[in-house]
Formats: C-alpha cells, structure tokens, sequence
C-alpha cells in the first residue's frame, strides 16, 4: 500500500479557498466535483479507491499551483466525457460553459487514437498532447496534476504496465513540467519514475542518501548557523534552509558525470532567500568574502535566466574548518516560488474581474522564451508523429544552449547548435537567406559552435540562393534540418521542372536545324529508346540532355537514322549458345564470353565487377553484353538473358573502382585513421564524404577507392574492420 496519505475533499476545499474567495467561483467548482462525484459513482480505481477521489487529487495538485477556477473545475471533471455513460462534451458545455469544455474536450481527445505501432501510437499521443498546450497551458496543468497521482497509485498496476507509464512520464510528462518550471511536480514524476524503470538503482542511491541524512543535516545545520551570524550582522532580511537533492538527479549526475555517489558536490545544500535583487549579489559577496569559492561552479541565473524563467545565483563553496563542499542557491521570494512552480506561480490566479484567459496565454509566449517556438513548431511540422517528437524531444527538451540576439531575446537551442541553428529558430526566411554570422561582434564561420551568453547577429542577403546540403550535416535542431530539407526538396522539384523545359526544347532545336521528321519526337517514339538510354521517363531523358548526361546525336541516331548495328536479343542469345563450345576471346575489359567476336562487351556500372568476383554477363538491348557480379539485385531475378562469362587468367594489370560505406561510432580523427589505413593497404582514394549521423553517435563515411581485385579489397575491408570504432564495411551496388 502506499504510505502516502490520500487528500479528502475538505482538505481539497481548504486549500482552494485559501487564494479563491468570490462565491460563484466557489460554487462552479462545488458544482463540477457533485457532477464528478455523481457521475463516478460506482466506478473503482485499481487500488480499491473510489473513482473521485482521483478527480480529488488531481484538483488538489491544481489548487497547490494556484490555477484558475476554470482550471480545478476541469481537473474534477477531466474524466468524465471519457469514462461515464450519457455524458458527452456538449453536456460539459451546457452545464460549465464553452472554456472548460474545451479544457475537459482536449484532454480526453489525447489517447482515443489507435495505431498498429506501439511508437506511433504513443508518438501521435504527445503531438495531440502539446498542440491542445500550445493552444491552451491550463490543458497540460490538469494533464500533469492527472499524471501525477496515476504516478503516485502506480503500485497497483502490473509490472509492465509500470513500466511502459514510467517510461513515457519521465521522457514526455516530466520534462514538459521542466520546461514549465514546475520542479515539485517535475522532482516527484521523475522519482517515481526512476523507482519503476530502475529499481535497484533506486533503492541503492535511497540507501546511500539514507545512511548518511544525520551527517549531512548536522553539516547543513552548521553552516547555517555561520551563514546567519554573517547575514544578521548586514541587517539583511532572509529565509535560510537546507535543500536534498532528489534520487534521479543524483543518479542522473553520476551516470553522465561519471562520478561516484561521494563526488556529487551538491549533495550538502543551503538555499537561501531575500526580498530584492540587490540584496542577492550582496549575500553572494559576503559569501564568497568569508568561504573560498569553487572555480567554474558559479552561475548568474538572474542575469541570464533559463528557458523556463528559473533564476537564482548559484556557488560552490569550500567550508574550512571541515572542508566539506556547499551548493549554495541565492534568489528572491519571487524567484523562489517561480522556481518550485514555474509558470503557475508567475501567473497566479488573481480573483478580479479584468482576469483573461487569452491574455494569461499570451503573457506565457512572451515570457516563456520556448514557447513561441514550441507553438511554432507544432504549427510546421511534419505530419508524421514520430518525426514531430523527434524534433521536440532534441530542440525543446533537451534545449540547454541559451543564446541571445542583439535585442536580447533569448533563443535555446541543443547542444553543438550554431549559427544556420539560431537563423532558422529566429524564422525560416532568416535561416533561407543566411550568408553569414556574427558571434560576441565577431565575425564567425556559419559552423561555429555556439556557447550559453553568446550574442549571434545573423546577416542575410536577400540575394542569396539558399541553403546547401552541406547544412544538414552542419545542423543540430531537428527544426532547422527539416526546413533545409523541405527548401532543398522545393528547389529540386523547380530545377527539375526548368531542366525539362530546356531539354524538350534543345531536341527540338536540333531536330529543326539537321531538318528532320518532328513526327519521331512523339512521346511514345522517344519511350521506345529509354531503354538503350538508362532513363526511367522522358522527363528524365530531358533533364538528361539539359545536364549534358546524354548527347543530342546518340538520340537522333536511334530515334531516326537507326546506326546501332545489333543482332535482335533471340538471335544473339542462339547464335551464343551454338557457338560457345567453338572459341573463347578475351574482351578489353579482362572477361572472357564464349561464343562472342562482335559484340561489345563491358563491366557494369551498378555492381562494379573486379577481377576475383564471381560473374554474370547480361544482354542489353543496344549495349551488347554487360558483366555483373552474380549477387548484383538488377540480374538476380532475370533469366532468359544472362550467359556464362568468366575472367580471364591473364588479365592485364589496372585498378577498378569500388565503393564502400563504413559505419561507426563517431570520434575525433576517425576519418584520419581511416585514410591512413588505406594508404597502408595500398588503396586509391578517389572521393570521400563522411558525415555524423542524426543521432550525434554514429557517423557513415562514403568513399571510391581503387582496387587491384576481390583479393584486395578483402585486405583492405578486413583492415578497415580493425579500425577502433569501426563497426561494419559494407561494398555497395548503385
């Protein structure tokens, strides 16, 4: 059982009238828990409880954060559309009013869509989740305050049903209540979580902190006594306590960190409190004056406030009759409750008659620096759920790069962000025309890492072409990938389209000047020599003949004036197999087809055959005989056409050319490593491209090389493999 005492209804009441006082106010809220409470009847949770007293708690955690009326009102009846019998949402509307229907309406809507995919499902989930937030904050309050105590009675549910919820809370649920600023709320999700997910850990790091509680307090309750002494002697007004870490920070710390549980300095904690700003600095002061502080741990919170509008002094201070290390947190009595509840204690619900929901929204976008984006982003983005968490999860959740423009807004970005990040985060047009950066006055190249406090003057030009691919390997927002993606993808199609236009109409100008028949630049004529050609379409044969992929004359000559002097496939095909047991001739390109003295024989270009490879030989139409390798996909289901071919033995020496993709974990001088190995092996690099994958881990490098034969790429593949980091190489087909 849990040893959490549950909150009765009184208790609820109590804490709801201590901020809210009008009486029909009152009375709407007295009004949803009767209807819920109605409503509910009967119904059990899985702890044996009585469904309302759920809806209960869930008001309860709304009242401690200070929300609305509407807000509670809604916690109360969140369920019921969903889970009671005769209640819809035009009931809600009808008996509450359009507001809080449309709160009740948002949260039941997320998660009555099913998907074949467990991912996609849970994805399109959370889109639903943070578009209704993006249009309305008070809908994640009451979805966060419903988490919260399914968090609290998750005890009673099976294994990997707590597990599954765990999951999903701490990847979604608790850092949205980050981003909010709401630590109680985010600190008890995450605990939670982490006793579910990892037990073991859980409970060791409980231990350790256990074990050591009358310690630390004695520590703590000593340092506050020096610290008062000094305070009082100032006249400075204060609040002054110890502050415990929780269990899935300290274990979070010591994972990334790498740090055993006695080296996580923060674990002795002071926070102290005051009335202005001033007095903040001059508490730092005469800490630092009287304690030795720890280089490189000291952050101005209040100067450059985080993301979620949390602000306070932090120091690391050194205790020297002990030497026991203190994290002390300096704020004022504003900053202390925005920090415990976030958004909900900037917005505290103020009982008087001007109050505006809309305006309260619109407060939140301007003071929340994310928010904008974030209500951005869920306009833009890709339709596909999976992609749209992607993009949150990296460029909202786990934003921890705070940059500001020269008008000083401030502008998270992830980690390794630069400034192509930064123009397209400011809008996409920005991102479109960027031509270069400015980083702290200086001009900087466009693939800078960008650092917290840095000041970034994008310039643009309205003349610039746009975005390169190389951008999307330079990028680190999920954001700012997908725009240049969805420019480059626009620009394409236009290219495309332009390409068509000027191929159609250079065949024709050629057909015009040589005076031939227009009638054979019929669609279905020119479809007839696509194959001899290697083009899918006619549109593809005249972005062919605008790129100079194909010349003018091999078209007309097999369009009008029929040169190729080839036997038909049937007849090769006999005259091959009659004549193959007679003699054998060696081609140009080291193979030998039996049977075959006039007809062109070459390596083909998809699979790339070099000497030592076991072979096929292939007959084109109009090509003559094309040799693949056997496991090549463009042969391995052909049947009529191919015939035996074989090396020759005395094949002339040359290089050939192969290409290979090598996929590893990403490192500093990997590609280094990787050329010097080829130079070891006496290996050719023609072309490389080698970039880092979207996962920031691994990287793929693509590279042309040149080989004598199988043999030697063999030793050049094994080698490759021993490369440290390596983990596949992989000979491709086109």
């Amino acid at each position: 059982m849990s040893s959490r005492k549950t909150v009765t209804y009184e208790e609820c009441m109590g804490n709801i009238k201590s901020y809210i006082k009008r009486p029909e106010n009152l009375e709407m809220i007295e009004k949803a828990y009767e209807f819920a409470k109605e409503h509910h009847e009967g119904q059990f949770r899985k702890s044996g409880e009585p469904y309302v007293i759920h809806t209960i708690e869930v008001a309860n955690t709304l009242a401690l954060l200070h929300t609305s009326p509407k807000t509670i009102a809604a916690g109360f009846l969140h369920d019921t559309v969903e889970d009671c019998d005769g209640v819809t949402n035009e009931t809600i509307k009808e008996l509450f009013g359009e507001e809080i229907s449309t709160i009740v309406d948002a949260v039941t809507k997320i998660g009555n869509i099913k998907f074949q995919d467990e991912r996609e499902y849970q994805a399109s989930n959370h889109r639903k989740l943070f578009i209704a937030m993006a249009k309305d904050i008070r809908v994640i309050l009451v979805k966060l305050a419903d988490r919260l105590h399914n968090m609290r009675t998750l005890e009673y549910m099976k294994p990997e049903k707590q597990k599954k919820i765990a999951n999903e809370t701490l990847s979604v649920y608790a850092p949205i209540a980050h981003r909010l600023g709401i630590s109680e709320i985010k600190n008890e999700l995450e605990d939670l979580s982490f006793k579910y997910l990892y037990n073991e850990k859980y409970n060791e790091i409980k231990n350790l902190v256990a074990q050591r509680e009358s310690e630390r307090n004695q520590q703590v309750e000593m340092m506050i006594h020096d610290i008062k002494i000094i305070l009082d002697k100032y006249h400075i007004p204060y609040r002054i306590f110890g502050r415990s870490k929780h269990f899935y920070s300290i274990y979070k710390k010591m994972v990334t960190k790498n740090k055993r549980f006695e080296e996580i300095l923060d674990l002795l904690a002071i926070r102290i409190v005051t009335d202005t700003e001033t007095h903040c600095y001059e508490i730092l002061g005469y800490i630092h004056a009287t304690y030795r502080p720890i280089p490189g741990r000291f952050k101005d919170y209040i100067a450059m406030p985080k993301a979620n509008m949390y602000q306070s002094l932090h120091t690391t201070v050194v205790e020297p009759q002990h030497g026991n290390i203190f994290e002390i947190q300096i704020r004022t009595e504003q900053m202390d409750a925005v920090a415990e509840r976030g958004v909900a204690a900037h917005w505290l619900y103020k009982e008087h008659p001007n109050f505006s929901h809309a305006q309260e929204q619109k407060e939140i976008e301007d003071k929340l620096s994310w928010f904008r984006d974030f209500a951005m982003m869920t306009d833009e983005e890709s339709e596909d759920p999976l992609e749209y968490m992607n993009v949150l999860q990296k460029d909202i959740f786990e934003a921890n790069v705070y940059c500001l423009s020269p008008r000083g807004k401030v502008i998270a970005l992830p980690q390794g962000s630069c400034p192509i990040d930064f123009a397209y985060r400011i809008h996409t047009e920005v991102g479109n025309k960027t031509v270069g950066a400015k980083v702290n006055g200086a001009i900087v190249p466009l693939n800078t890492v960008l650092k917290t406090g840095d000041v970034v003057d994008i310039l643009t030009n309205n003349n610039s072409k746009g975005p390169s691919e190389d951008w999307i390997k330079i990028v680190k927002s999920g954001h700012a990938r997908n725009k240049i993606r969805s420019f480059l993808q626009k620009q394409e199609e236009t290219d495309r389209k332009e390409s068509i236009k000027i191929g159609q109409q250079m065949l024709e100008d050629e057909f015009a000047r040589q005076k031939l028949d227009p009638s054979a630049l019929k669609e279905k004529r020119l479809e007839q020599i696509l194959n001899t050609l290697s083009f899918k379409t006619v549109d593809d044969l005249y972005v062919g003949i605008a790129n100079k992929r194909v010349s003018l004359e091999s078209i007309i000559n097999r369009l009008v004036r029929n040169r190729q002097t080839t036997l038909e496939d049937e007849e090769i095909i006999k005259h091959v197999n009659k004549e193959a047991s007679k003699y054998k001739r060696v081609s140009g390109c080291g193979v030998i087809v039996p049977g075959i003295d006039t007809i062109s024989v070459s390596l083909a270009n998809c699979c790339q055959p070099i000497p030592g490879d076991e072979i096929a030989g292939y007959i084109s139409k109009g090509q003559g005989v094309k040799v693949h390798r056997v496991d090549c996909p463009n042969i391995i289901n052909e049947k009529k056409r191919l015939i035996p071919v074989e090396w020759s033995d005395d094949i002339q020496e040359k290089t050939y050319d192969v290409q290979l993709v090598v996929s590893s974990t990403d490192r500093n001088y990997l590609l280094s490593d990787i050329m010097t190995t080829l130079q070891q092996c006496n290996a050719s690099l023609r072309h490389v491209d080698s970039y880092v994958n979207e996962d920031n881990l691994t990287a793929t490098t693509k590279m042309l090389i040149s080989v004598k034969d199988a043999n030697h790429l063999k030793i050049i593949m094994a080698n490759l493999k021993k490369v440290r980091s390596v983990n596949e190489v992989v000979r491709t087909i086109q």
